[in-house]
């Protein structure tokens, strides 16, 4: 079979307006970025010291190496990215087959679709700096792209292991599983790569989507995409949260451990490059005012320990806003060395990456990274109960 070839594009940069983010591909931004009507200049990110103070203290790894497969902890590497073998095609390794389908709002129960008004964005609550408010936000319809990765070696009817991964659909992916399964370094698994709905940050269906603290996202999974996989595949997930992984980056990032925290019954491992655990989120909770900020802020630190096990990234040009007079938590590094504290003081499992030479979510860092990372966050994994 021939394995069609797609490219997730994000909508929507970072701006002091309405803290939307850079696409997953995105490399450094331009020195001198131009202003668009309705939205101001952007200001390149600084470039981020590891070793400033009060970030967490971490191994410098040589340049061109990853962090060790079975080591937890704080790793620095940069500033050379080299694309690891395991994410190119390799002569003599099955490649799995992908499959592609489409998702229309009007058949979602939980998602009927948004969108905010092109050209508009989000203004802070004069009343309250931490609360967006979005005026331009409308019911909208979406179609979303998901594609199914089935491995060679899955045996029909067999409860498989699987990853979930957002803005797909997701190539990389599926090349590098291809490479592991075959060296028997991660289970033999399924991936499932969801496209967004559309749009970026809040009053955006994608925002509504990645940026919520709740369970919904991983419901509207569980409901709505699981069922139509191994109906449409001849393929069966396995119910063992030990055996499915979410990943993502940016929001995408953010929401995989989102699915994790709210639904530990359903998901224990997860994979985020750049995560906004920063405040993004629309409409406000009250139960969570801070959005995936709170996850370093407040919820990790006063909540037991959760069975999960953590791989995240963030780069030293990472996301961040300079309009620090709104609420002090659009700054991406240190959101991500605030999560390495954090889950280092509870003991959790984690491994936490600061890349040098890198922005966000960069791609570069991705294709070095991506394989080790898969390797780390499937550790300890047996086998469906």
């Amino acid at each position: 079979m021939t394995r069609p070839f797609h490219v997730a594009v994000l909508i929507g940069m970072m701006t002091g307006a309405a803290f939307a983010q850079t696409p997953p591909q995105a490399q450094a931004p331009p020195a001198q970025p131009a202003a668009t009507p309705g939205r101001p200049a952007r200001t390149p990110p600084p470039t981020r010291d590891p070793n400033t103070p009060g970030y967490v203290k971490a191994k410098d790894l040589p340049d061109g190496e990853n962090a060790p497969v079975k080591e937890d902890g704080n790793f620095i590497l940069g500033p050379t990215h080299r694309a690891a073998a395991e994410t190119t095609v390799q002569e003599g390794v099955p490649q799995g087959d992908v499959f592609n389908f489409t998702m229309e709002s009007t058949a979602s129960k939980i998602y009927p679709g948004i969108a905010r008004e092109q050209g508009t964005f989000g203004q802070a609550d004069p009343n309250d700096p931490a609360k967006m408010i979005v005026t331009t936000s409308h019911a909208a319809p979406y179609t979303r792209k998901v594609a199914v990765y089935v491995p060679k070696q899955y045996v029909p009817g067999t409860a498989a292991p699987f990853i979930v991964g957002a803005d797909g659909p997701d190539r990389l992916l599926f090349t590098t599983l291809d490479n592991l399964i075959a060296q028997k370094r991660v289970p033999v698994m399924i991936a499932i790569s969801i496209g967004n709905g559309s749009g970026d940050a809040q009053g955006s269906q994608r925002g509504l989507e990645y940026d919520t603290m709740s369970g919904l996202y991983a419901e509207f999974v569980e409901k709505e995409v699981l069922p139509l996989v191994e109906k449409q595949y001849n393929v069966k997930l396995t119910g063992d949260p030990e055996g499915r992984a979410t990943m993502g980056g940016s929001s995408g990032g953010s929401c995989a451990l989102i699915m994790a925290w709210y639904h530990p019954e359903w998901y224990r491992r997860v994979l985020t490059y750049s995560g906004t655990y920063v405040n993004q989120q629309w409409p406000s909770n009250p139960d969570s005012p801070h959005g995936a900020w709170e996850f370093h802020e407040r919820l990790i630190p006063n909540s037991p320990v959760k069975p999960i096990r953590l791989w995240m990234e963030v780069g030293d040009r990472d996301n961040y806003n300079p309009n620090t007079m709104r609420d002090n938590m659009h700054d991406w590094v240190a959101a991500n060395e605030n999560m390495a504290k954090v889950l280092a003081t509870k003991g959790y499992h984690y491994q936490f990456v600061f890349a040098r030479n890198a922005g966000h979510t960069d791609g570069t860092v991705k294709r070095q990274t991506l394989a080790e990372a898969l390797e780390y966050v499937w550790q300890g994994y047996s086998g469906t109960k």
